[in-house]
């Protein structure tokens, strides 16, 4: 991806001017700046390509990378409520050259196509909670169904291996609904400061009905959203547990937003060990 590249030159250059350190980096991609991420050992080469998903709703602008050769399992990966970006599609692509075909959503389609937030991490959230208030559980469960029908048509996606999905903030929830979605499919769930959305009150919540599925579960909390919801890892350790569903659920010393590289919260090696952590939930669950 020409991103990487040039990524790793400009964090050189601005670190040589004494403009900026490599934490401070990500906070360039609202400028068009892309983060170079840590290298990615025995990387395989990939493809890349902006595709377009149909829905019932529409058409979705999507990010697809995947092996060069060959069929791997597949991935749909939901990004916060900034959307589909430059941190997404590099997270999508080092996900790639780990061996899976990863395709990278925009949630927000039916109103606006990505990028959806003009400043990427940066852009403030008012600006963007109309966008979220268009979703629901419906729409969610109908467009889990699109996009893993879609990867399933892919020559490059493994049809006889489960597939993966990942949400972060707001798409936490949505990887949940994708397990509900399409359980004889989805074989590994991970959710990265899901934020307090994952379980509620109603009966439809996002943890009851993940229960349903046959996945295995990531719940990557980050600390202050257990603060102010402490009981929920607890409901969900014992939801999983009654549904015989393995789970690994652990509170990260990290803010709300700590994984994509371009957050002003932004935590590497947390953000490096949930991404080992992912690793390993996917070498187990898709093998």
């Amino acid at each position: 991806m020409c991103d990487r590249d040039h990524s790793a030159e400009d964090q050189e250059r601005y670190q040589a001017q004494g403009l900026i350190t490599r934490k401070q980096f990500g906070i360039l991609l609202a400028a068009g700046v892309a983060m170079l991420l840590p290298k990615v050992a025995n990387a395989v080469g990939v493809a890349e390509s902006d595709v377009s998903v149909t829905t019932p709703d529409g058409t979705a602008d999507c990010y697809f990378v995947h092996p060069s050769t060959g069929a791997a399992p597949g991935v749909l990966m939901w990004p916060d409520i900034f959307g589909l970006r430059p941190a997404f599609r590099q997270m999508g692509h080092r996900l790639a050259e780990s061996g899976y075909s990863v395709l990278v959503v925009n949630p927000f389609y039916r109103t606006r196509k990505a990028p959806t937030s003009p400043q990427g991490a940066a852009t403030p959230i008012q600006q963007l909670l109309p966008l979220a208030r268009t979703l629901n559980e419906t729409t969610q469960v109908t467009d889990a169904k699109a996009f893993v029908g879609w990867l399933d048509q892919q020559p490059s996606v493994a049809r006889s291996r489960k597939i993966g999905t990942q949400g972060y903030c707001m798409g936490g929830p949505m990887a949940f609904r994708t397990a509900f979605a399409v359980p004889d499919r989805v074989g590994a769930v991970a959710s990265f400061h899901g934020g307090n959305g994952l379980v509620t009150t109603m009966p439809d919540s996002p943890h009851l009905q993940a229960a349903m599925s046959h996945a295995q579960f990531l719940i990557a909390i980050a600390q202050n959203d257990d603060k102010q919801a402490s009981t929920e890892k607890t409901v969900m350790k014992e939801t999983f547990a009654k549904a015989d569903l393995p789970a690994e659920i652990e509170v990260y010393a990290a803010m709300h937003g700590w994984c994509p590289p371009d957050s002003g919260v932004y935590n590497e090696p947390l953000a490096e060990k949930a991404w080992s952590r992912l690793l390993a939930l996917y070498g187990k669950a898709l093998a």
